[in-house]
């Protein structure tokens, strides 16, 4: 598996794509609508998919 992530895409608060790294704190800034965020992976699923 590889280590590197793809960056994201747009705020998940109000949708725009003004977005900045925030090196500080492994975040994003939209400043957009000014909000600081962080996307943290929690792991992977246990659930199978039906099919």
């Amino acid at each position: 598996m590889s280590e590197t992530r793809a960056a994201i895409m747009h705020c998940p608060f109000c949708g725009e794509e003004d977005l900045y790294p925030v090196e500080t704190h492994g975040g994003w800034e939209c400043r957009s609508c000014l909000r600081v965020f962080s996307v943290k992976l929690l792991g992977l699923s246990t659930r199978r998919s039906a099919g």
